[in-house]
């Protein structure tokens, strides 16, 4: 059976998915996980299961690295000096880290961010309406021996018809909601474990 981690999620929405096709799935993140579903979940430092002494071996890794320090949107809190530049580094070398991990297929997913300048651009860049989710979000896959997913079911024109909170509903949550902004897109993540588990089987 082969294994899958999702690094960087506490929602499990990526794990279930993979769960509900026979995967061997683990979800990790700093956060005790919130899904209903029975399941694997590793509260700590992923760094712990790609280096550490729980390293374990996985034939697949789909990682969510928080993006407060790497979108582009926030980069002038760090030109401005509003922020200091040791987060952003320090943001950027852990995704360095699960890039080089001992892993054959790898997926780093984020939001439109400072990794496409600082390591490499981006594989593919994908939004939820191209799969079932009536929002707009663009968001960036860097990929290690995966194929670029496949849109399943695009609603663009519905989602265009739809009022700018409801289509854009990222931009008009307000502050203070961090974890609702986190939470990953039913649609990519049932795509993610169909056609990616595909490829590693």
């Amino acid at each position: 059976m082969k294994k899958v981690l999702i690094a960087c999620e506490y929602s499990a929405t990526v794990r279930d998915e993979f769960l509900k096709l026979g995967f061997d799935a683990m979800s990790c993140d700093i956060l005790p996980c919130e899904s209903e579903v029975k399941g694997k979940h590793y509260q700590g430092n992923v760094l712990d299961l790609l280096y550490g002494k729980n390293s374990n071996d996985f034939d697949l890794m789909i990682a969510h690295p928080p993006c407060t320090h790497l979108s582009v949107t926030g980069a002038r809190w760090f030109t401005e000096g509003k922020k200091p530049m040791h987060l952003r580094d320090d943001a950027i070398e852990f995704v360095q880290k699960l890039m080089d991990a001992p892993i054959k297929h790898i997926a780093i997913e984020n939001p439109v961010s400072v990794i496409s300048s600082y390591i490499r651009k981006s594989d593919q860049m994908i939004n939820p309406y191209q799969f079932g989710d009536h929002e707009y979000k663009r968001t960036c896959l860097w990929l290690k021996n995966l194929p670029k997913l496949v849109e399943t079911n695009n609603v663009k024109e519905a989602t265009d018809k739809l009022p700018p909170k409801e289509k854009h509903r990222i931009w008009w949550l307000g502050s203070g909601k961090g974890k609702e902004r986190s939470k990953f897109y039913k649609g990519i993540a049932q795509a993610m474990a169909k056609q990616w588990g595909d490829a590693i089987k």
